[in-house]
């Protein structure tokens, strides 16, 4: 069991693969799992009580970290000191460092050397005491997932089939082995078989009772290996057919021809292109854009939750495809110049998994093979089964050329409803202090464009923020709050969301973009985007001008290396900005100071704080909590109707049982008029049942199961007279409920032992019955009758019984299989 313990760990270990570009991890793993064996292995030797195990597999695997990573700080080169351990402990920080700032596939360093080892070694340690030393071999496979689930959370590729299935093996194995372990302490097998039929001759019956007295198990072996390997198989494959389990497919729902697009978080893969050691290819395009290329849009994120941005799910049709025609014209875009720019663009074949297309915004026409589809409202170009992956497309696109001026006159304008509804929404969890920065930098400005250009040099300048690839990725609201106004330090997903956020806060539209830079220019109008050129930047609306780019991400050596800021949102010279400042206030709008107060109306003149009863209607809000409830509406009905299936089984077995007798206890019925014997007896009531014994059947067996519904003491070995007694012992019954339970009981009695039986009508027993369980009922508890009613123990009995029988079947079916080869073989 150690071995098997050790092995398992090994083949879990598999999944891990992954995470590193080369194998060494591989055996800096293998020597932690022996170290912790054999520590375990020493203690177990010693006789030690059995949760003293895990001491023995640490200490092992301290010592196994002391001489590979800090044998010149230990003494003899083995034994820990105190210097070796924070050597250990320093070499594990770094290690942090390292995961914090590369990304997957990563170097093996010697911190994150460390962390492997140490993590396969705990793993370890857990497989050995629960499998080895609690002989709990199944609770062993808890550890052995844990190392399945940190590929499957830093990498959308999740793991490959050959390791999961190394792993599950080992799995499989180790249970094994447990089972052998088991079975053996019992001493010699058992042959339940069926004795041959032949009489053995005279002299032979001594070899043959030796061949008895070992049976062969090999055909319960094979069965059981069968079963494994289809396990497993089951597993592989299934979630390939399946798109909801499969990680690398759309998860598709909804009818009518109307699918509901979901995808992994957008934001999750941009830290691993950042820091990608390799700075890979990702694409190469050319542009006949006279002033340069623009960003290359992947995905835009509407909808903030407090934690993360997010998008809003895709609705796709089959009227969202691409069928050569042009697409919606980008919203808001009618004042400010624009030019028509053609782009085209070639994926890499290494890019796996793109399944949105990277164009320029706004796009009016993608000329592209397969199924792709564009979102009206963001534009985002997707497809629900191809990807980019090697393909050449091109895209001409509408680039819009706001000035300054532009802007400012577009600020004098209310914003959309549809616009305002969906692109103002502030959560509630906001802190305070968020809303009062943001309010404190865009103090005294003007007009919406004067403080979206004060956030974005709040960023860039004033606020002394630094870039800083190293910092983790913000999971939480809390992070962002961090990032805001202590830290100061992070990459381009902190700077896009804070503006982004900051800007909704003073009332302007915004919301997160996500894609790549220009990249850089490699000659001939060709220009080559690598992975650290992902980047994401804040949009922001404008009426005349539609969605307009901000950069507050810091460019250059300092920052990111191939971003721009655009010059219409860098701050105007002194004495400038009048003419767009009068030619705002001009408009039909309210005057600047107005549109700084919080009065009602939706548009740039309405602060959106989400406080008190001024604050504007949240639909994204109130959407993402109808999608909240949906699902939770959905697994109450769920949990109700699982909850009711006992209670309908219980109804239909009864229905079942009396339904057999039904049509032969049922009054012929004669036509209208008639007369005769026949109708003579009709009119003296129903016939006699033809099979009064399956009508005492049927009552009594109804009889069992309401007394087992209620909690009554039932002997199955009792007669039905004993039977009866005791009941009438345990119920109080009246005169009529007695003779009730006595005409039921003299029935099953006759038709157990009577060779001929009186005619006793089935209604008269079913009506017995009845009166019996209200009297039963009448007897117990509130608790006892509702638990008759909707969870009925009778019920729960016969569903056991049906799986131990369905069970039996199926081995004995197996067993017939086994020897199939066998018998054939002897003809």
């Amino acid at each position: 069991m150690t071995l098997m313990a050790g092995l398992a760990t090994l083949a879990g270990s598999a999944a891990l693969y992954p995470l590193f570009e080369s194998t060494n991890w591989f055996w800096t793993g293998l020597g932690a799992v022996a170290s912790v064996a054999a520590g375990g292995l020493v203690f177990r030797r010693l006789r030690l009580p059995a949760p003293l195990g895990p001491a023995g597999g640490l200490g092992a695997l301290v010592v196994y970290l002391t001489v590979v990573y800090a044998r010149d700080y230990a003494f003899l080169w083995f034994v820990p000191t105190p210097g070796s351990v924070r050597h250990l402990s320093d070499l594990a920080a770094e290690g942090q460092d390292a995961v914090g700032r590369y990304a997957a596939p990563v170097p093996l360093v010697p911190g994150i050397g460390l962390l492997v080892a140490a993590g396969v070694g705990v793993v370890a340690t857990l497989v050995d005491l629960l499998a080895v030393g609690l002989r709990r071999a199944a609770p062993a496979g808890l550890p052995l997932l844990a190392m399945y689930s940190v590929p499957a959370a830093v990498r959308d590729d999740g793991v490959g089939w050959l390791a999961f299935g190394a792993g599950a093996a080992g799995f499989l194995a180790l249970l094994m082995a447990d089972a052998r372990e088991h079975v053996g302490g019992w001493g010699r097998t058992v042959d339940t078989r069926r004795r041959l039929d032949e009489v053995p001759m005279a002299g032979a019956g001594a070899a043959r009772e030796e061949g008895a007295a070992r049976p062969d198990a090999g055909s319960l072996a094979a069965s059981g290996r069968r079963i494994g390997v289809g396990a497993v198989a089951v597993a592989v494959l299934l979630p390939m057919a399946i798109p909801g389990v499969h990680p690398r497919l759309f998860d598709l729902h909804g009818t009518g021809g109307t699918q509901t697009v979901t995808t992994p978080d957008p934001l999750v893969s941009l830290k691993r292109e950042l820091t990608r050691m390799d700075d890979s290819v990702v694409l190469t395009y050319q542009s006949d854009d006279p002033a340069g290329p623009d960003y290359l849009r992947l995905y835009a994120l509407d909808r903030f939750d407090g934690d993360r941005w997010t998008y809003t799910a895709l609705k796709s049709s089959v009227n969202d495809r691409l069928s050569g025609g042009d697409i919606p014209a980008p919203p808001g875009l009618r004042i400010a110049p624009r030019r028509e720019v053609v782009t085209r663009v070639r994926v890499r074949q290494e890019v796996r998994n793109m399944t949105f297309l990277p164009v320029p915004y706004a796009p009016a026409r993608v000329s592209i093979k397969g199924d792709w589809r564009v979102h009206p409202a963001s534009l985002m170009v997707y497809s629900l089964r191809d990807s980019a992956s090697g393909r050449t497309y091109t895209v001409r696109s509408v680039r819009a050329q706001p000035t300054p001026a532009d802007l400012e006159a577009g600020s004098g304008y209310p914003y959309p409803a549809e616009i305002a509804s969906r692109y103002l929404g502030v959560p509630r969890s906001v802190p305070q202090e968020v809303k009062n920065l943001a309010r404190k930098v865009t103090d005294g400005a003007a007009s919406a464009h004067e403080r979206a250009v004060r956030l974005q040099h709040w960023f860039t300048q004033a606020g002394q923020y630094v870039y800083d690839l190293s910092e983790p990725a913000p999971q939480h609201g809390s992070d962002l709050v961090d990032f805001l106004l202590h830290s100061k330090r992070g990459y381009c997903e902190q700077f896009a969301a804070a503006m982004a956020l900051l800007a909704r806060i003073v009332g302007i539209p915004s919301r997160v973009a996500m894609g790549y830079t220009p990249g850089t220019e490699t000659g001939q109008g060709e220009w080559t985007v690598r992975s650290r050129d992902a980047h994401a930047w804040p949009e922001l609306y404008f009426e005349g001008s539609g969605w307009v780019r901000f950069e507050p991400t810091p460019s250059g050596s300092a920052g990111q290396g191939t971003a721009t800021t655009p010059v219409y949102s860098q701050p105007a010279a002194p004495g400038a900005g009048q003419r767009p400042e009068s030619s705002a206030g001009s408009s039909s709008g309210p005057s600047p100071r107005e549109e700084e107060s919080e009065t009602d109306g939706a548009g740039p003149r309405h602060r959106q704080d989400d406080e008190g009863p001024q604050s504007a209607p949240l639909p994204p809000a109130e959407e993402e909590k109808r999608s909240w409830a949906v699902p939770w509406l959905a697994g109450g009905v769920l949990v109700l109707a699982l909850l009711a299936v006992p209670m309908v089984l219980r109804v239909l077995t009864r229905r079942r049982r009396w339904a057999v007798l039904a049509v032969r206890t049922a009054p012929s019925a004669g036509p209208a008029g008639d007369t005769g014997p026949a109708a003579d007896d009709r009119a003296r009531g129903p016939r006699p049942s033809a099979d009064p014994a399956g009508a005492a059947h049927a009552a009594w067996r109804e009889l069992r199961a309401d007394a087992l519904d209620h909690g009554l003491h039932w002997l199955p070995s009792d007669t039905p007279r004993a039977a009866a007694r005791r009941l009438g012992q345990l119920v109080d019954l009246d005169e009529e409920g007695e003779r009730a339970l006595a005409r039921i009981a003299r029935a099953e009695e006759l038709a157990r032992y009577s060779g001929s039986l009186p005619p006793a009508p089935a209604e008269r027993l079913r009506a017995d019955v009845r009166t019996v369980r209200e009297a039963f009922a009448a007897s117990v508890g509130r608790r006892a009758r509702w638990r008759a009613r909707l969870l009925p123990p009778s019920t729960m009995a016969e569903a056991r019984g049906t799986l131990r029988s369905a069970g039996g079947r199926a081995a004995e079916l197996s067993e017939r299989l086994n020897e199939l080869p066998r018998r054939m073989r002897r003809r």
